[in-house]
């Protein structure tokens, strides 16, 4: 081994232990994932306390030991259902207690009108705020009709934010009220104000077919996955999977519209417009409010 392999391989071997634990805890997790072992079990496995792994593995991994095993959990599910397999027996299989009630969010949607659209925005008064949520600084806009906007970014990338947001529309006029789009915040990230009786007003301004394919992402329950292919086949254009991969990615709603249930056709999770770790995040969020409805109600 010469001097300048030596380096490289320095550079590209992760060193010390802390890799070690986390490497140990992902593959308990990969194992054993139909018994949900605990944080306390984790950490008693490879010897820290449920502090000091909750903190590690969320560093190394960029989400929590509970948040990765039910990404997992909901990875397998997805596999078991896409298979045939019926939904009770699904749950059971992947360690939950029962299919429960799958809350979600209620929302009621309507398109703007197609010269909303086609002006940019013109006269469309549209108010924004930033607001902390369960994943990162969220930017929330809102029309007279309803939430228009939702984007993501981590502290100190508001700016780049609402340039991203603000192009979509770059001719509507921008008024930063944060009292108008708390309420919408408050709502959003409490699964307990999810109600069918007081649905969620959105408003959703895109081309038609961007409108088409947004309006069958609304359509995937929470806990579960579709497929680009499956998207286009399901809003008839089984050709268009590029086109439909695009429109989920122009997505301006995320997460009330549920881009992040959109999947590759290999089951791989693909890209996100606000970060892949992201994604993954939100996937085990949910994982985690499905798994306490299926509890409650077992």
């Amino acid at each position: 081994m010469n001097a300048q392999t030596a380096i490289l391989q320095q550079e590209i071997t992760p060193q010390g232990g802390d890799y070690e634990t986390v490497r140990r805890v992902i593959e308990k997790i990969s194992l054993d994932y139909r018994d949900q072992p605990s944080l306390e079990a984790l950490a008693e496995e490879v010897g820290e306390t449920p502090t000091g792994l909750q903190k590690l593995f969320t560093r190394w991994a960029g989400l929590s030991p509970k948040g990765f095993l039910q990404a997992v959990t909901l990875d397998h599910a997805r596999r078991l259902l896409d298979s045939g397999m019926p939904l009770l027996e699904t749950a059971l299989e992947v360690g939950m207690s029962g299919p429960g009630r799958l809350h979600d969010l209620f929302v009621t949607h309507e398109a703007m009108s197609p010269g909303a659209y086609k002006t940019r925005g013109a006269g469309l008064t549209i108010r924004y705020g930033f607001h902390l949520s369960p994943f990162g600084v969220a930017l929330i806009m809102v029309t007279d009709r309803g939430l228009a906007g939702l984007s993501f970014n981590d502290a100190g990338g508001e700016r780049a934010a609402f340039a991203d947001m603000s192009s979509r529309w770059p001719n509507a006029n921008y008024v930063e009220d944060m009292a108008a789009t708390a309420p919408y915040a408050a709502r959003i990230f409490d699964p307990s104000r999810w109600r069918a009786e007081d649905p969620l007003r959105v408003v959703m301004i895109g081309t038609d077919f961007q409108l088409r394919v947004w309006d069958a992402l609304l359509k995937i329950p929470m806990g579960t996955a579709r497929t680009y292919s499956s998207i286009a086949a399901e809003i008839g254009s089984p050709s268009a999977c590029r086109a439909v991969g695009a429109a989920v990615g122009a997505n301006p709603v995320s997460f009330v519209v549920p881009c992040h249930r959109a999947i590759g056709k290999s089951g791989a999770l693909t890209g996100y417009h606000w970060g892949l770790t992201r994604k993954r995040a939100i996937l085990g969020w949910e994982a985690a409010q499905v798994s306490v409805d299926a509890r409650t109600t077992a």
